[in-house]
């Protein structure tokens, strides 16, 4: 008798036991995960280089090359990074703000490979197709418009360079590039280089 009575008393003692630290016990904390997509937005200034071999510079045409570095003017990039080494890209610039004789639109849609120097650092290469349209302002109509591949590349810079790389990447960055818009395009020889700096959101 006094060996059950015991055990009841046991029981009931391992029970207020248990129900005293659930009571004390904190609930676990679930870890935040931060919401990274591989999209990301950028925007920036660009320097238009154009050249030709025309009367487009309000002189006689002689054959020698006019020469256009005051070309500058704004660049809007959109992106989507498939891993830490491939994305595309889609660009839409235009040098306008100051010229001598020439503004330059651009539009196109590129392949970006990309290679992780660091997690803060990646250098890129721009490959793919675009319009280009070249106006002078000593012509009615543009000095060369029309579709073709070009090609370019870059720096990439992430200021929260602790959160991963390409399609990982979350925060603001910057980026200096070069893009070779068109070569010897028209009967005028249109050349058109494009020289972008800027700052990216990676979402």
């Amino acid at each position: 008798m006094w060996k059950k009575t015991l055990a009841v008393l046991a029981s009931s003692l391992v029970m207020t036991l248990s129900v005293q630290a659930g009571k004390n016990a904190e609930p676990a904390q679930s870890p935040v995960i931060p919401v990274v997509t591989p999209f990301y937005i950028g925007i920036g200034g660009v320097i238009g280089m154009v050249s030709s071999e025309c009367a487009c510079a309000g002189k006689a045409a002689t054959g020698e090359r006019k020469y256009d570095t005051t070309n500058f003017g704004g660049i809007l990039r959109v992106g989507y990074d498939f891993n830490p080494y491939f994305g595309i890209e889609a660009r839409f610039l235009r040098s306008q703000l100051s010229k001598n004789f020439a503004t330059t639109t651009h539009y196109g849609l590129y392949a970006k490979p990309q290679i992780h120097i660091s997690d803060a650092v990646n250098v890129y290469a721009l490959i793919g197709y675009g319009h280009t349209k070249v106006d002078c302002k000593y012509k009615s109509k543009p000095l060369y418009e029309g579709n073709g591949w070009n090609f370019g590349g870059g720096v990439e810079y992430d200021f929260a360079s602790h959160d991963g790389q390409g399609d990982t990447e979350q925060g603001w960055g910057a980026f200096v590039d070069y893009q070779n818009t068109l070569r010897d395009a028209g009967s005028s020889k249109v050349r058109s280089n494009i020289i972008s700096a800027g700052i990216t959101y990676d979402f």
